[in-house]
């Protein structure tokens, strides 16, 4: 069986227990995460093989992160080491009309230590039908742009398929490179876009709006640009408040724009690593099914990780498929 390739940085999370607020706990909590871990992970669960490449501290604290890894059954061979310490980020759960709150601490953190040369891309290819992306790896480094760029040119010339999330967050981007610029790069090499308006705006410099209309002729703009690109899929979000979500999805293949229904979160658990749970969701599901079914296994992949504390997705493949098959009382399997 060949293997599914994800790249990025592994984090730590810390986070007082329930929704208390820093100021009022004694006690954290702490899970290990990073979104390209969690989609791996996730698709692991899910019964692919799996190879995570990374760079994580040369110590206890790494160690740690690496059994964390492997005890789903994901692949660590590639994963190096580094004297920075892993990166951090603290959490606060917030409810109801509260929201909550994220403080990162990664600025020198052991990935962004990383190099193309530390990452031995033809072997780990070699093995691989799949590689995915997002756009916070290219954000944290120039190495971790280049170790990225350096796997993604020779994925495309091996023919493998690369799902691409080119996430945008501002504040990560402190090294000198141009996000949009960075990001049309790595597009470029890639085949799944992971996305919406947001991001298709941001990587074309448009003003689309959020209409299906809209989505569809982003979508064709997005492909015409990126001529790699083959579908496009968008996960939407409609918060009723910080406790109560609703989720569907949309999306181009180039020929047809389909929809789903809504998924309705009326009690979240955790919603870190819902989108990182919808896109394993749609990786997995483009190797098993047509276009829209993937699509509505992603929402309810995605819908069913709201319901799972820490930033993994646990959700088996009959279990994502007893939530697609209208099994969402939430009654005792026995």
């Amino acid at each position: 069986m060949k293997q599914i390739i994800t790249f990025g940085e592994v984090l730590m999370r810390l986070s007082p227990e329930g929704n208390k607020k820093f100021i009022q706990a004694n006690l954290l909590e702490f899970y290990f995460g990073g979104t390209e871990v969690n989609v791996g992970i996730s698709i692991a669960n899910f019964g692919e093989k799996v190879k995570h490449i990374s760079c994580v501290s040369n110590d206890f604290v790494g160690d740690t992160a690496i059994s964390y890894i492997q005890k789903f059954g994901v692949s660590t061979s590639a994963i190096v080491r580094s004297d920075r310490p892993l990166g951090v980020y603290f959490l606060e759960v917030g409810a109801v009309m509260r929201p909550s709150s994220i403080s990162y601490n990664r600025s020198h953190s052991s990935f962004s230590d990383i190099k193309p040369e530390m990452v031995d891309w033809e072997k780990i290819l070699k093995k691989a039908k799949w590689i995915h992306w997002t756009g916070i790896t290219p954000a944290l480094s120039k190495g971790a742009y280049d170790t990225l760029k350096a796997g993604l040119l020779l994925a495309k010339q091996k023919g493998i398929a690369v799902s691409a999330d080119p996430t945008y967050r501002k504040g990560l981007w402190k090294y000198g490179e141009n996000a949009k610029d960075v990001l049309s790069d790595l597009l470029s090499y890639s085949t799944i876009f992971i996305g919406g308006i947001n991001e298709i705006n941001e990587v074309l410099d448009t003003n689309y709006e959020f209409s299906n209309d809209d989505f569809i002729e982003a979508s064709k703009a997005l492909i015409k640009k990126f001529p790699s690109i083959e579908k496009v899929f968008d996960k939407i979000r409609t918060p009723i408040n910080a406790s109560w979500h609703k989720i569907r999805a949309r999306m181009w293949n180039g020929e047809e724009f389909r929809e789903t229904s809504d998924f309705d979160i009326t009690h979240i658990i955790d919603r870190i690593g819902t989108g990182d749970a919808f896109a394993a969701g749609l990786i997995y599901g483009l190797q098993e099914f047509d276009d829209y079914r993937s699509m509505e296994f992603a929402s309810a992949a995605c819908a069913l990780k709201h319901t799972y504390e820490g930033d993994v997705n646990y959700a088996t493949v009959p279990e994502v498929m007893g939530i697609l098959n209208g099994n969402v009382s939430g009654r005792f399997n026995r």
